[in-house]
């Protein structure tokens, strides 16, 4: 497993060597495109992917026929390893938490990241190695996974009373919604599940984010335009270039890498009022019958870009969003220079929230609150779903590289099990949290401040944040699933600024200042865990592509053009050139088939 899991690494490091050496010159042809080429263009809500890693004790038996080594510490303790698709930070090791969830289940995984190329890419690689981590969440890439023969279904599994809390994560009926042509059912979306009453205090998906130091300075105004929005960040600017510690301010910044450019792509959807249902709008309330809508031709995208394009003029627009990648990104947000992007919350806030606290931002007002903008005043919004998405298209896995299986799966259900949630979510009690006479968990001062730092955190915490878990209240019928949902502890969290923010707008938690339409999720919604799947050989599925490489291509073009009408007739042109309609109609199928499936 070690070796085989090296071997792996090296060839990522690898190949991301020869991507970073070679990009000027991709770069060049991207904008000589001719002809239809695949990118990594998955819609996304929540989620990611990476590889297989090393393990703590070199492994004593001998290597099977398989060139694995089964690997059996003398605690007892057997080591899995796991990909995840996505970037992140990897704990320490040992990590308190970590062995404290090992003693209990038998298990102790080794989490490793995407690093320095796409998740596609990072696939493939893994795929032609033919050496499988035990676990993976290849993001939308595990259909390709499922196609290779890759994976172990878990039927046999979810039919076992033995696993039952796997089986608890979703209804029979939504199950079903994972179940692949062979008749079989290889993954599991992590994300978004809830248990007993719901006690979401985060909106997690797509919103307009501003400082609230932005909106105090100005007195806490009711913005619900792009108009509004802009023309509040580019006062503020005008009024405060820099920060206190010197650092220029950028008003507005987005990311136009890879499939990160949903800070740009879509969200007129969200604009028109319509659910942040990507790659496409579901109408159900200008039809007679639900229609799927092309979003990238509408008024309100055209609107959109166009406000994009007068605010780059004025000096609003970050100069490097389209040459900067997510890191670059990330670091700017951190430096807590921007006062507004669009984006999802989960794309940036975990790479911000323990710097900020750590180095005074949270204190000057630097953390983001969510707006609900529309194209005009007055919509009615569509931002937050109250209700948990399941986005089928994607999740964790257990490969064929596992040698037992029995063992992965019965790790994962035991992650589920309260005792192991808590731990999970909360931490160890009487060290991280207290419970009170009454059942209810709470953290001190001194737990909630420790909790923060980031090297308490690696090598203490482990969330095993890509394996199931849950929001929503405990099996004990009192307590939050999540430290962060249960009220006490996120009033007593709040930075002092967004305390202010929350008390002058009379809103109680992030989804409170949305104020989005509360209805029951429409059965096509989320419309991406169908076009996630879509290959090159599906009905509308090199037109897919061949649309998200253009629209990727074009944004940085119209935001930046000095002649926004021609440049908008000539986008116009070229999308027409790669078909759309055949796109279109394939979604609608599927939106007639889910209907139907009801």
């Amino acid at each position: 497993m070690k070796k085989n899991a090296l071997r792996i690494i090296a060839l990522l490091l690898v190949t991301a060597m020869l991507a970073g050496c070679s990009s000027e010159a991709t770069e060049t042809k991207k904008k000589k495109r001719k002809k239809v080429k695949k990118e990594t263009t998955t819609e996304t809500t929540t989620e990611s992917t990476t590889e297989s890693t090393t393990i703590d004790t070199e492994p004593s038996e001998p290597t099977d026929t398989t060139g694995r080594q089964t690997v059996t510490p003398p605690n007892g303790v057997t080591d899995f390893s796991m990909f995840i698709a996505m970037p992140g930070t990897e704990i320490n090791s040992p990590n308190d938490i970590q062995e404290e969830i090992a003693n209990l289940t038998g298990v102790r995984v080794k989490e490793t990241y995407l690093s320095g190329m796409t998740a596609d890419e990072a696939i493939s690689i893994i795929l032609a190695s033919g050496d499988f981590p035990d676990f993976i969440d290849g993001g939308a890439a595990n259909y390709e996974l499922y196609l290779n023969g890759a994976l172990i279904a878990w039927d046999d599994y979810l039919a076992d009373p033995a696993y039952s809390n796997l089986r608890e994560l979703y209804s029979d009926k939504e199950w079903e919604l994972f179940r692949q042509a062979d008749g079989h059912i290889y993954w599991a979306n992590q994300f978004d599940r809830s248990y007993g009453e719901d006690t979401t205090t985060i909106h997690n998906s797509l919103a307009f984010w501003i400082q609230v130091r932005v909106l105090e300075w100005d007195g806490y105004p009711k913005i619900e335009t792009l108009e509004e929005y802009f023309d509040l960040l580019e006062r503020y600017y005008e009024a405060n270039p820099v920060n206190e510690d010197g650092t220029k301010v950028i008003p507005y910044t987005c990311l136009n890498e890879g499939w990160r450019d949903f800070t740009i792509n879509g969200v007129s959807i969200l604009l028109d009022g319509f659910e942040n249902n990507r790659p496409v709008i579901v109408d159900d309330q200008n039809y007679s019958t639900p229609t799927v809508v092309d979003y990238t031709t509408t008024e309100t995208t055209k609107a959109y870009l166009q406000t994009l394009n007068e605010a780059y003029k004025r000096g609003l627009v970050d100069p490097d969003f389209d040459s900067m990648d997510y890191d670059e990104y990330v670091n700017k947000i951190c430096s807590g220079a921007v006062l507004g992007m669009c984006d999802e919350w989960w794309d940036f806030y975990y790479n911000i929230q323990y710097d900020f606290a750590n180095n005074g931002f949270s204190d000057l007002g630097y953390d983001y609150v969510p707006l609900a903008l529309t194209i005009d005043k007055g919509m009615e919004n569509r931002y937050h779903s109250y209700e948990h998405t399941i986005n089928n298209a994607s999740g964790v896995a257990v490969t064929t590289g596992c040698q037992d299986p029995d063992l992965a799966f019965s790790f994962m259900n035991s992650l589920l099990d309260q005792e192991i949630l808590n731990l999970r979510n909360w931490g160890m009690v009487d060290i991280d949290y207290m419970i009170d006479a009454d059942g209810i968990f709470y953290k001190t001062d001194n737990m909630r401040a420790i909790w923060k730092d980031s090297s308490y955190r690696y090598s203490h915490v482990c969330e095993y944040p890509y394996f199931p878990n849950y929001y929503g209240t405990s099996r004990d019928g009192i307590n939050a699933m999540r430290a962060a949902e249960q009220p006490d502890e996120f009033m007593a969290t709040l930075p002092e600024p967004v305390a202010r923010c929350f008390e002058a707008y009379g809103k109680k938690n992030y989804v409170d200042f949305l104020g989005s339409v509360k209805e029951e999720p429409r059965v096509w919604y989320p419309m991406y865990s169908f076009s996630n799947t879509l290959t090159y050989n599906s009905d509308g599925g090199a037109e897919y592509y061949a649309i998200s490489d253009l629209r990727h291509e074009y944004s940085p073009i119209l935001i930046k053009s000095t002649n926004f009408k021609s440049d908008w007739k000539d986008f116009m042109n070229e999308y027409d050139e790669c078909n759309p309609d055949k796109f279109i109609e394939a979604m609608q199928k599927e939106v007639d088939r889910r209907i139907a499936d009801s």
